[in-house]
């Protein structure tokens, strides 16, 4: 490794948009299809990214079907309001902000396209999130009208794919692959979810929603696979309830660690922004 996976430093996004000053990197775990555990595994990644000393900050941008407060055990919390910005929640060391910390939980978004839009750019924007090496967005399914206004909106540097590997998930995140390279938002890697369940019994694995999905995906768009999760009760179990998958389950949680450590790998690949590093220049006359 050329270099320390702690020593994050801002890469550029897309032409005409401005990074956030006290965010280096935002990342988007996306997926064009729903059910596949993009959510899950943003939280994950979050965690993990923290894990090895980083400064994180998880967004949860699916405004009709959020999930993280359940994810962190919150599903009761309402962030407070200073200067017209909101203050986001700390737990596990991550800061948090989702749209379910501001509606009832039984309460059902129903908003047209613009609205939507207007309360994610709330959401990232007049947001206090301090300073960040890494803040990712848990973005919704699909390929609609909210992904394209975020990404020529947002200051997204990169993206990671989440996929199940069944034929039937491929179909819609390949397309969701497609979207974001016409976008010009570069893609750090492949995470096959779900890929086998592990017997607790006697160990045994099986690939239960078939096999090579990631690999398939990863060849056809010249990516990489970054990690395959196995499908755990406890990694469901700690969603269920709010808990972090290092409390639960070491030996997965170093599965996600290897996972951020790809991730961070190929990041550091892509072009750097060193416009904060120059600082304005002045014209003597």
């Amino acid at each position: 490794m050329s270099f320390k996976i702690t020593d994050i430093i801002p890469h550029k996004v897309k032409t005409g948009i401005t990074r956030i000053p006290n965010i280096k990197n935002i990342i988007a775990i996306t997926s064009g299809k729903g059910g596949v555990g993009k959510s899950t595994t943003a939280f994950n990644i979050a965690i993990a990214l923290k894990e090895i000393g980083l400064k994180v900050g998880l967004l949860d941008a699916d405004i009709y079907g959020p999930s993280v407060p359940t994810l962190v055990g919150e599903k009761y919390f309402k962030p407070e309001v200073s200067d017209n910005c909101f203050i986001p929640l700390e737990k596990y060391g991550i800061r948090i902000l989702s749209f379910g910390f501001l509606i009832d939980e039984k309460q059902p978004a129903i908003w047209r396209g613009a609205i939507v839009n207007k309360a994610l750019n709330q959401l990232l924007f007049d947001t206090k999130w301090g300073e960040l090496d890494i803040l990712i967005i848990d973005m919704p399914p699909g390929t609609g009208d909210i992904h394209l206004t975020m990404c020529q909106k947002m200051p997204i540097t990169a993206v990671v794919t989440i996929t199940t590997p069944q034929d039937i998930a491929l179909v819609d995140v390949s397309k969701s692959v497609a979207m974001y390279n016409k976008m010009g938002i570069p893609c750090l890697g492949i995470v096959e979810n779900m890929s086998m369940h592990v017997c607790s019994n006697c160990g045994h694995n099986e690939p239960i929603f078939g096999e090579l999905g990631g690999e398939i995906l990863a060849k056809e768009f010249n990516l990489e696979v970054l990690a395959k999760l196995p499908l755990n009760i406890q990694i469901r179990n700690a969603g269920d309830t709010g808990q972090s998958i290092i409390d639960v389950n070491p030996a997965i949680a170093k599965i996600y660690t290897e996972l951020v450590t790809k991730m961070l790998e190929n990041l550091h690949k892509l072009p750097k922004d060193y416009s904060a590093k120059i600082g304005k220049v002045s014209v003597l006359k």
